[in-house]
This record gives C-alpha cells, sequence and structure tokens, in this order.
C-alpha cells in the first residue's frame, strides 16, 4: 500500500489525524523530559561527590607494591571511575544523587526494613548489604562508591544509629533504619557493643532471606574489587557462599576452596545467602543461639552451626559441601580472589598465582580501626575527602636506603628481622624529626620484613602458605598505627606529627599541584664540592644539603621553601643532629624530650617465638642508644612492657 498515510487517515476519518498528531508530539515531549531528567540527575550526581570521583587506579599500573622486590607482575584490577547514576525502578533516584534542600528529610518510619523498601533496590533477584554506625561512615561510603563504580546499584546501608541515617540519605546513598539506637562512636574489636553489632547482623539476614532475595551480606571494612554477581551465579546450588580464614591455598584457579582442606574459620564478613528453607532454618538457628547466649561470638555460633554436620560433597565438580542440618548446600569462596587481610596484604596470593581479586576484608591486622583505614589506604582503595590529599604545611618523604644483606643475606630469623627493621625504624625515626621541625606531613616508607607477625608462636611465616621472605609488610607489622594518629597531650608529647601510606604520592587522588610542588634534597657531606648549607638551587627542584645538620641550619634552609609541597631526600641517614632546645629546669620537657616520650610509643611487637613465654618481641626506636640491644622476650612479668 503506497501513499502519504497521514493523507490516507484524513481522507477516511479526520479524527485518526488528531489522534495520531497528539500521540506524536506527547512521544516528543516525554523524550525531551526524560532525556532532561537524565541530564539533571548526572549533574546532581557529579557535583555532589567530587570527594568521591577520583579514578582508582589499576594495581598493575600504578600499585607500589607491585614495584618492589619479588612481586610477580598481577592481573589488573577494575578501575573505578565517577559512579553511574543507575536507578532499580522509575520511583527511585540514582545513587549519589543528593536530595534538594529544599525538600524536608522523610519521617523516620520511612526508612523501616521492609520488603517494598528492599524491592526498590534489588536487581536480578539480588540485593547486597552492609550496615554500621556513624564511625564507620568513611568505611561506608567507600563500600558505595566500590560497588556503583563497579556498575552495581542493587545496594543498601543498614543504619545503626540516626546520625548516620541522616548522613547517608543528603549524600544520596540508599539507607535503611536498624533501629539499633546505637553509639555513634567507634565501639572497638570485642567489646559488648561490638558483639551486639554481630548480632544485629544475624537479625538482619533472619529479616531479608523470608523477603524471597539473595543477600550479600558484607561488613564495613571490606571493598568491592571486582564485580562478585558473576562469579556467585556460577554456583546456583549453593545455599550459603561463605568467606574464610584459610591462609594456606587449596586451589592456585578461581575454583571454590576444597573444602576438606580448609582449616580457617569461615569468616562472616562476606558471605552470600540464597532464600531457600535450608538457608533460613540455619539463620533461625542462628539467631536463636545467639539471643538465648549474649556470650557467644556470632562468627563462632555461625562455624559451630554450619559445622555440626560437614559432608559428604555435594557432587564431584561443584565444590560444594552438604553441612549444617545435611541438607544445606555450603561452598567456601577461594581466600586467594575473595582476599583476607593476610592472603592479600602479606601473601599477595592473588598477584602469585595471577588471578584477579574480587574483595579484600581488612582482618589479620593490627591497631584497629586506624590500622584497617591504614591498610586500605596503602593499597589506594579507600577514598578521603579531598583535604587530606593536600596538607596545609606540605609533605616530607625520603628514599629508604637498605643494605641488600640486610634484606637477602643469611637465614630469615629473630635477629635478621630485627636488624632489617631496626635499620629501617631509625631513618623513620630521624624522618619523623625532620617532619616536625618542618611542620611537614611524613610520607611514610615502605617497610620491609623478613618475618610475619601473627598472634601466636611461628616459624617466621605461616607453614604452607606462598609468603615471600622478605616481604612489604603492612605498617602495622612494626608501627601502632592507632597511636601515630591518636591526639596526645601537647605538654608531654609534643606536636602531632601527620603521617601518610607509603604509596601516598603515587595515588591519582592527590592533585597536580601537590605533585607538580617538588624539591628533590641530596644529602652530601659538607666540605666536598658544591654542599654547604644554603638555599641555592642551582639545578631547578634540586637542591644539596649537608648531612648531620642541626636545628638552626634546617630552619634557614628550607623556610625559603615552605610553599613547595613536597620536600623529598634521597635519604635520611644521618640527615639531622637533634633538637637543640636545653632546659636546666626539670619540670619543663624540652622538644627532644617531648618527641621521645611519642615516638618511643609508635612501636608495637612481633610475635611469637615459641620456645619462651611470654613469646612476643618489643621494638625499641630507641633500639641504636642501648649498648648490647638484643631482640629478646620479657624475662620477666616486670620486663614485660614498652620500652621506657
Amino acid at each position: 500500500m503506497g501513499g502519504n498515510g497521514c493523507q490516507e487517515v484524513a481522507n477516511t476519518k479526520p479524527v485518526f489525524l488528531a489522534i495520531y498528531a497528539t500521540v506524536i508530539i506527547g512521544v516528543v515531549f516525554s523524550s525531551f523530559y526524560v532525556l532532561s531528567a537524565m541530564s539533571s540527575a548526572k549533574s546532581a550526581a557529579d557535583s555532589n561527590t567530587s570527594w568521591l570521583s577520583s579514578p582508582f587506579p589499576s594495581i598493575a599500573n600504578s600499585h607500589p607494591r607491585e614495584q618492589a622486590l619479588n612481586f610477580s607482575p598481577p592481573a589488573t584490577v577494575g578501575k573505578v571511575g565517577v559512579p553511574a547514576p543507575a536507578p532499580q525502578s522509575a520511583l527511585m533516584p540514582p545513587i549519589w544523587e543528593v536530595p534538594p534542600r529544599t525538600q524536608k528529610m522523610p519521617p523516620l518510619k520511612a526508612f523501616q526494613l521492609s520488603k517494598e523498601l528492599v524491592q526498590q533496590r534489588v536487581k536480578d533477584n539480588v540485593i547486597i548489604v552492609t550496615f554500621g554506625n556513624y564511625a564507620f561512615m568513611d568505611f561506608i561510603l567507600t563500600w558505595v562508591k566500590h560497588l556503583t563504580d563497579l556498575g552495581l546499584s542493587n545496594l543498601l546501608v543498614g543504619a545503626m544509629d540516626t546520625k548516620l541515617l541522616e548522613a547517608l540519605y543528603w549524600k544520596g546513598v540508599p539507607v535503611f533504619d536498624m533501629g539499633s539506637h546505637m553509639s555513634t562512636i567507634d565501639v572497638g574489636w570485642g567489646s559488648p557493643t561490638f558483639h551486639k553489632m554481630g548480632r544485629e547482623k544475624v537479625i538482619l539476614i533472619d529479616s531479608v532471606l523470608p523477603y524471597g532475595y539473595e543477600l550479600l551480606m558484607c561488613d564495613t571494612d571490606m571493598v568491592w574489587l571486582k564485580n562478585p554477581l558473576p562469579y556467585l551465579a556460577r554456583y546456583p546450588g549453593a545455599d550459603v557462599l561463605t568467606s574464610s580464614d584459610q591462609v594456606i591455598p587449596t586451589v592456585v584457579d578461581d575454583r571454590l576452596d576444597i573444602w576438606q582442606q580448609v582449616t580457617g574459620a569461615y569468616n562472616i564478613g562476606i558471605f552470600h545467602w540464597r532464600p531457600t528453607d535450608s538457608a533460613k532454618k540455619l539463620a533461625k538457628e542462628w539467631k536463636d543461639m545467639l539471643l538465648a547466649d549474649d556470650k557467644i561470638w556470632d562468627q563462632n555460633g555461625f562455624n559451630d552451626l554450619v559445622r555440626r554436620q560437614l559432608g559428604p560433597s555435594v557432587d564431584e565438580d561443584s565444590g560444594l559441601v552438604y553441612a549444617f542440618d545435611g541438607n544445606l548446600k555450603l561452598g567456601i569462596l577461594p581466600a586467594s580472589i575473595f582476599c583476607s587481610g593476610h592472603t592479600y596484604f602479606v601473601q599477595a596470593t592473588y598477584q602469585q598465582f595471577r588471578l584477579e581479586p574480587y574483595a579484600v576484608h581488612t582482618t589479620f591486622q593490627y591497631a584497629g580501626t586506624e590500622g584497617k583505614r591504614h591498610r586500605l589506604r596503602e593499597a589506594m582503595v579507600f577514598y578521603d575527602p579531598p583535604e587530606y590529599y593536600d596538607s596545609p604545611g606540605g609533605f616530607l618523604s625520603f628514599k629508604p636506603s637498605l643494605p641488600k644483606n640486610l634484606l637477602l643475606d643469611g637465614e630469615h630469623n629473630v635477629e635478621s628481622h630485627f636488624s632489617l627493621v631496626n635499620y629501617q625504624m631509625k631513618q623513620i625515626r630521624t624522618a619523623l624529626a625532620v617532619a616536625l621541625l618542618l611542620n611537614r606531613t611524613l610520607v611514610m616508607p615502605p617497610l620491609w620484613c623478613r618475618l610475619d607477625r601473627l598472634w601466636f608462636a611461628h616459624p617466621g611465616v605461616l607453614q604452607g602458605s606462598v609468603t615471600r621472605q622478605p616481604f612489604l609488610c603492612p605498617l602495622d607489622h612494626v608501627f601502632e598505627v592507632n597511636v601515630m594518629l591518636k591526639e596526645l597531650p601537647l605538654e608531654e608529647f609534643g606536636p602531632a606529627i601527620n603521617i601518610r601510606e607509603y604509596s601516598f604520592l603515587d595515588n591519582p587522588s592527590v592533585p597536580k599541584e601537590v605533585k607538580g610542588s617538588w624539591l628533590d634534597v641530596q644529602l652530601c657531606q659538607e666540605g666536598t664540592r658544591d654542599c654547604h648549607a644554603s638555599n641555592d638551587t642551582s639545578t631547578p627542584g634540586a637542591l644539596r644539603f649537608p648531612k648531620r645538620s642541626n636545628e638552626e641550619t634546617f630552619k634557614a634552609v628550607f623556610s625559603t621553601f615552605k610553599d613547595v609541597k613536597v620536600i623529598q631526600f634521597s635519604s635520611m641517614q644521618d640527615a639531622f643532629l637533634g633538637f637543640n632546645d636545653k632546659s636546666v629546669n626539670l619540670y619543663v620537657q624540652t622538644t627532644e624530650q617531648r618527641f621521645k616520650n611519642r615516638v618511643k610509643r609508635y612501636v608495637g611487637i612481633w610475635c611469637c617465638v615459641g620456645n619462651h613465654t611470654p613469646g612476643h618481641i618489643y621494638y625499641d626506636m630507641y633500639w641504636d642508644e642501648k649498648p648490647g640491644w638484643k631482640p629478646i622476650p620479657p624475662q620477666t612479668p616486670e620486663d614485660d612492657h614498652p620500652p621506657l
């Protein structure tokens, strides 16, 4: 049939022409409205998440850990960019879209957990959930951003206090009220409130499963590095897939860990539940167990229940095992790619097996919440506000000098480990003093260890693990990061000395203005050619500076460079003679005394030898000032204290 369609309509029934015109005009205007809404939503999301929109680097390209000794190039972890809004329904705003300040926040009851609330965010029948209180706000924002940058928006955050709920709402993060009425401060691992949080998790799981959705439950101290949902979908027969504390590999590819070989505890910081009858039964029995006895740790309770019956295998190929009541099908996520703090930060298992990690959970670490945060910063997977990357006084860094023999020669034992660490510690002590003197933030150097640190006696590294010796160890293996960041009384400890992680200057979140404002300081022997105390930079961006300079010399020379953002020393060996102030008043502490009071508290312990009780050995920031110092455990109960 040829001719003009509109003309044919006009020749038959004119009313059809009006209908056609109305429909066409409506489509045009509707399209224009949708496109405008999408554009404004993206603008709102971009403008209100500026500090969260820094790109996440490819580990293969920019992670200092891979540039260090004896680490193989890893597979590239997926890049993270600006959050991509992806609403689950036409009624739900995209994540990161900030509500207009002109509107009032909905009443608290609007945030109560319900099937309808969860359904708004579900995609492919899966919901991803974490929870916490206001003290973990930065962890939660980091968790959310990693997921949205991976293209995942089917997530919810449970708020254990109204302060967190309000803060997340005004940042455009999907949130619900857990009704916990919890404190907004960090409660500390193992405290009664910490155990209360664990019970809240179990109650939450028991509440959500009857809604009929798959639940990926996460602790806030973990981050997603790769979309886990396709991996979880490979095991449709599993009722529960759980992470573990396994440190000895059972597989070298991405299969589930072999359940018969897993000796570590099942870790409930990352686990996936399907809404099956067996999973619901486990959740209810777990909840009832914990509510009946407040002394049971939630993770221990889960392990006790699941291991009540373990075996046989579901089949020959899947890796699943019958557990709990003999009907529940359980799978153990491979610890090499659903990483613990040990398999990621110490063993770097995924690198050695050429695998891509899905997640890292900050377990097997020290120094509390501050230690967790610092580890994620070292890995450049934590998101901080812009001011973190541009300290007002600028930054100080140095290239650590390490003799090959301390790093590689001889046996890996307590003596060689402490010789290596002490050599680095002395340089760090000098760097802390110079940072204090110049009022700069110290970028800590990479720290090398010969021995692992654990909570029990061991032969240096865990037997069966793939820990290489030496290895680049997390700062909290040696230093008490929580003490370094703690506010201490000025009269006794002097001014605070701010620090940054060793990877800081490689982080793409550091502004170009900071990286572009740089002074290289080459230490030299006074009296040699062109080596004298001067602010003369005959070579742009470079300065030769005498070793063993005193306080006045440092201040006189570097006051000229107070506007330079980064000052990097070629070494800290013999760089500084010490603070000059002397006091005849026994009741007034000098700068040197206060500095000593501060930094001697910065170091912790190594643990542990097996032939002595106690088996830990204290690090000593001033080991070199104590003739005959040796790395030995406390010999009497009276000796069991940090060095004086």
